[in-house]
């Protein structure tokens, strides 16, 4: 049954405001092995020109008769598909996209957010007449459960998704790889060179990044790491079997905590503060997003105070919501390594 977005927003929203099935040899395989670059410059030059078409996870057929060149996009896939080369395609985005004073957020990446309209910059924000008045030629977003359209409200969505092609790309309960994969695939049609430096220095960082944490992970003696968020009342333990960063995470050996009895979808555990100790956990890897509660909001709380791995100071901050390309996931790889090569484990 597809969740609708209320439900979604108790569910999903939960863990990411709380908060990969291939192992480190597959990692290298998908990311290795390209095209010279003379030949992907043609294959961009014709994807440029169109007539285009792309297959996404629905799955749903999606054809034109020239490549799209006005997008809309969900903030952390316009961030993405920056990242591959198509700034100059993206006219609007939605999410959280700008902060109170100005800046970008964390998810924009490296989106020059002066350059699109926003069109809604929280959950349950999306102008239907400022999209409309773009002349969206496609509209892309994530896909975290079946026929589930991110970011997008159940109470307009029927008249949101009948003015232009919409592009849902899978990232839930699939290892990290796969939507970078996916999402690469999708900025491959709509024009992007795959081979440019700038790609290519991502995706080789993006491997070295993976190798190394694995390697972290081996040399740690089973340092237990605990993803989760917190909220004035519930701390959210995500679930890996669920949630694609700390999947892939976990297939690279390090020891990420598993729930025992998850809610919202699967995606997480909520604890009530007073059993927030449930699992012993030698780093928290804790929600940074804004919206959530960050350590120094948290106190407060004896509970918190009390987790050996706030009083060992081994607490790090996670971008829950993973920028899905070489270039904006590379850092998370590097920040679990850094957290876990400088935290010890404890009793």
């Amino acid at each position: 049954m597809t969740m609708s977005y209320s439900n979604l927003s108790l569910s999903r929203r939960g863990l990411l405001a709380a908060g990969g099935a291939t192992a480190l040899g597959a990692l290298l395989s998908a990311c290795g092995g390209n095209e010279d670059s003379g030949s992907s410059a043609g294959t961009s030059s014709a994807a440029a020109a169109g007539p285009w078409a792309f297959t996404d996870d629905q799955p749903k057929d999606l054809k034109a008769d020239k490549t799209p060149s006005k997008i809309v996009a969900f903030t952390g896939t316009a961030a993405a598909l920056v990242d591959l080369g198509l700034q100059d395609k993206i006219v609007g985005v939605f999410g959280e996209t700008k902060k109170a004073d100005g800046t970008a957020e964390d998810q924009a990446g490296d989106l020059d957010i002066s350059k699109v309209e926003i069109i809604g910059n929280a959950w349950g924000e999306f102008s239907v007449e400022k999209y409309a008045a773009l002349s969206p030629e496609l509209l892309i977003t994530h896909m975290f459960d079946p026929g589930a359209y991110w970011y997008i409200p159940d109470e307009s969505k029927d008249k949101i998704l009948g003015l232009a092609p919409t592009a849902t790309i899978t990232v839930g309960r699939v290892p990290l790889t796969k939507p970078i994969e996916r999402y690469a695939e999708l900025a491959k049609s709509l024009g992007a060179d795959l081979n440019a430096p700038k790609v290519a220095e991502a995706k080789a960082r993006f491997e070295k990044a993976a190798a190394d944490l694995s390697a972290a992970a081996k040399a740690s003696g089973g340092i237990k790491v605990l993803a989760g968020s917190g909220s004035p009342d519930i701390f959210y333990v995500s679930n890996p079997k669920v949630s694609s960063d700390i999947m892939y995470f976990k297939e690279l050996g390090v020891d990420i905590i598993v729930p025992e009895k998850t809610d919202g979808g699967d995606y997480y555990e909520s604890l009530s503060w007073e059993n927030a100790d449930k699992y012993h956990a030698d780093i928290i890897f804790l929600d940074a997003r804004t919206g959530t509660l960050q350590p120094k909001d948290l106190t407060a709380k004896p509970a918190w105070n009390a987790l050996p791995a706030v009083k060992a100071n081994q607490v790090f901050p996670w971008q829950a919501v993973p920028i899905y390309s070489w270039a904006g996931s590379a850092p998370l790889l590097e920040a679990l390594t850094a957290a876990i090569t400088k935290s010890k484990k404890l009793s």
